[in-house]
C-alpha cells in the first residue's frame, strides 16, 4: 500500500513541476539578462520531490499553490472530449503521451516540463499538452499517441513525431528548429558567455552581414538536422568566445563540444550536404558511453565501424587513456563506444553475440555495421594492439570472430561440430556428412535428434559416412546460414560447397532410404553395416 502511495505521489509531482514550468516561464532574450530563475524553481522542486519532501497535499506554501492553480489555465490537460480539438485550435502545439505505470514516461516527464519552461522562457509560442493515454485511449488513438512515453509536435495540424534524446536541451533545440527557429543569433560578449553556459553541443557560423550563399546553405543545414543546435554571429570576438581558434577567416563554421577535444574546424565545402556530414562524423566524443537513450544514434551514426570496450566502471578508469589515445588517430573514421558490463541489459545483449556473456575481464569488440561482421580482440588490450586491430579493422585485413563452444575432446555416434571444428569436420572431411543444425531452445530439436540418432546407429558400419550436429546458438561459422530450426543437411565428399537439404518431416525410414538414394548407398553395403554394428530391435523395425 505505501510503494502505491509513494508511486502515485511522484506522479503527481512530475505532473505538478510540469504545470508549475510552465506558470513560471518569463520571456528571455540571449542579448539581455538570463531570466534563470524559471529553470532554478523548476529543478529546485524536482530535487525536493527526489528527496521526498514535497507533500501533494500540503497547504502551507501558498505562493506555490497559487503558481499551481495559474499553470492549471495554462498547461492543456487532453481527454477524450478535447484532444482533437486542441490540435486544430493551436498553431503549435508540443504534446506528451504518457502512461502513470511507465517507468520512462517518469523518467521523461520532468525533462520534458524543463524543455517546457525553457521554450516558453525564450518566448516560444508553443502550447504544451498532457495526455494520460492508459485513462483516456480513445484520445490518444485520436492524435497519435501508440506507445509510451510519446513526444509529439503539432505544427498547424501536421504532427511531427520526437525520435531524440529525452533531454531538456535535446527536446528544446528540435522544437525551435521545428517552429522555424533553426539557428540562435548571437551579437554580443554577455550573450555569447551566457549561452556557453549550457555546456551543450552546437555549431558555430561566423558570417558577415548573414547573406550570400555560403550562409544560405548554413542556414538550410541547420533546418535539416534535428539534434544539434546552430547558432550565428558577425562579429568576431563574440565567435572568438565560442571557438577561441577562429583566426582571421571572413566567414567560418565549427563544431564545440562538452569534452576535452572540444573544437573540431569545418574546412570543405560551404555546402549542406557537407556541413551536415560534418557534423554527423563529429559530433560524438572520442569515447561514447553507451547508454539507453542514446543507443539509437550510435546505431544509425554514419561512422559504420565502431569499436566497443565492455567493463566495469572501475576498470575502465585503467583503460580510458589509452582508448582515448586510439580513437583520437582514427576519429571520424572509427566511433569508439564504452559500455558498462554493471548495466546488464545494455552489455549482455552484446557480449551474447559472442558468446561471452559470463565473461568477468575487459573485452573490446567491433561491429561494422553496414555489413553485420563482427570483430574481438583476442590480445591483451593495451595501446598498441588496439591500435593494430583498428587499424586492421579499418583496411579490411581483420578476420571476422565467429563464436564457438570449446572443441570437443571425445567423438560419439553422432559427433559434436563446434564454430572452430566445421571446416575440419564438415567442409575439410573425406567422408560424406549428415549434419543436424539444432538449438537447445528449439521445440522439434529433441525429437528429431532422436531421430538423427536412430539413423547414425543403422549406418553406423560406413566408414565413407558420418553424422554430426552443431548448436547454432553456441556456434557461428561463415559459410554454415540457417534462420529455422531444426535444419538438416548432406554434405557429399565429392561437393561440399552443395549441401542436399533434408526435410525434417520425415520419417526414420524415408530419411534412411533419402540418404542411401542421394549418396548411392548399395543395399549391400548397408546390409554389411548393420551386421558390424547391429542397430537395436526398435531402430530395425523403424526402418
Amino acid at each position: 500500500m505505501r510503494a502505491r502511495r509513494v508511486g502515485a505521489t511522484l506522479v503527481l509531482v512530475l505532473v505538478l513541476a510540469l504545470a508549475v514550468s510552465a506558470a513560471w516561464a518569463a520571456r528571455l532574450d540571449l542579448d539581455d539578462d538570463d531570466d534563470s530563475g524559471v529553470l532554478d524553481e523548476l529543478l529546485a522542486i524536482d530535487e525536493e520531490a527526489e528527496r521526498g519532501g514535497l507533500d501533494a497535499g500540503a497547504g502551507d506554501d501558498g505562493g506555490a499553490a497559487e503558481a499551481v492553480r495559474r499553470a492549471q489555465s495554462m498547461v492543456l490537460v487532453l481527454d477524450n472530449d478535447n484532444a482533437r480539438r486542441a490540435v486544430e485550435d493551436n498553431a503549435e502545439l508540443l504534446l506528451l503521451g504518457y502512461a502513470p505505470w511507465c517507468e520512462r514516461s517518469a523518467k521523461l516527464m520532468p525533462r520534458f516540463a524543463e524543455a517546457a519552461a525553457a521554450l516558453r522562457a525564450m518566448g516560444s509560442a508553443v502550447a504544451f499538452a498532457k495526455l494520460d493515454g492508459e485513462r483516456y485511449p480513445k484520445a490518444a488513438s485520436a492524435v497519435g499517441v501508440r506507445g509510451f512515453p510519446t513526444v509529439l509536435l503539432f505544427v498547424n495540424g501536421t504532427e511531427h513525431a520526437y525520435h531524440g534524446l529525452h533531454t531538456k536541451d535535446a527536446i528544446v533545440t528540435w522544437v525551435r528548429k521545428k517552429t522555424g527557429a533553426p539557428v540562435i543569433r548571437l551579437q554580443s560578449k554577455d550573450s555569447a558567455e551566457e549561452f556557453l553556459k549550457k555546456d551543450q553541443t552546437f555549431v558555430i557560423g561566423l558570417f558577415k552581414n548573414f547573406e550570400g550563399a555560403e550562409y544560405e546553405e548554413f542556414v538550410k543545414a541547420a533546418t535539416t538536422d534535428d539534434e544539434v543546435q546552430f547558432v550565428e554571429t558577425s562579429d568576431r570576438s563574440v565567435a572568438k568566445i565560442l571557438f577561441p581558434g577562429i583566426a582571421s577567416e571572413e566567414q567560418f563554421v565549427g563544431l564545440v563540444k562538452s569534452e576535452p577535444e572540444k573544437f573540431e574546424k569545418f574546412d570543405g565545402e560551404f555546402e549542406e550536404k557537407a556541413i551536415l556530414r560534418f557534423v554527423e562524423l563529429n559530433k560524438f566524443p572520442l569515447i561514447t558511453v553507451f547508454t539507453e537513450l542514446n543507443s539509437g544514434k550510435v546505431y544509425s551514426s554514419p561512422i559504420k565501424l565502431q569499436v566497443f570496450t565492455f567493463s566495469e566502471a572501475y576498470d575502465f578508469e585503467d583503460l580510458e587513456s589509452t582508448v582515448e589515445e586510439v580513437a583520437r588517430a582514427f576519429k571520424t573514421k572509427i566511433m569508439f563506444i564504452y559500455v558498462d558490463t554493471a548495466e546488464e541489459n545494455l552489455a549482455k545483449p552484446f557480449l551474447t553475440l559472442y558468446g561471452l556473456e559470463s565473461e568477468e575481464k575487459p573485452t573490446v569488440t567491433a561491429f561494422d555495421t553496414s555489413n553485420g561482421a563482427k570483430y574481438l580482440l583476442e590480445t591483451d588490450i593495451n595501446a598498441k594492439n588496439l591500435r593494430e586491430f583498428c587499424s586492421s579493422l579499418l583496411d579490411g585485413t581483420l578476420p571476422p570472430y565467429h563464436k564457438s563452444e570449446p572443441v570437443p575432446q571425445e567423438k560419439g555416434l553422432v559427433e559434436k561440430v563446434v564454430g572452430r571444428t566445421f571446416d575440419s569436420s564438415v567442409l575439410e572431411s573425406p567422408q560424406n556428412v549428415f549434419l543436424e543444425v539444432y538449438t537447445p531452445w528449439c521445440v522439434d530439436c529433441e525429437a528429431i535428434s532422436k531421430n538423427v540418432e536412430k539413423v547414425a546407429k543403422h549406418f553406423s558400419g560406413l566408414d565413407n559416412l558420418k553424422f554430426a550436429r552443431i548448436d547454432a546458438s553456441a556456434n557461428e561459422h561463415p559459410k554454415l546460414n540457417v534462420n529455422n530450426y531444426p535444419t538438416l543437411f548432406i554434405y557429399p565428399a565429392e561437393d561440399k560447397s552443395n549441401p542436399i537439404k533434408v526435410s525434417k518431416k520425415l520419417s526414420v525410414k524415408d530419411m534412411a532410404k533419402l540418404i542411401k538414394e542421394k549418396l548411392q548407398i548399395s543395399d549391400v553395403e548397408t546390409v554389411a553395416a548393420t551386421d558390424n554394428a547391429p542397430a537395436p530391435e526398435n531402430v530395425k523395425d523403424e526402418l
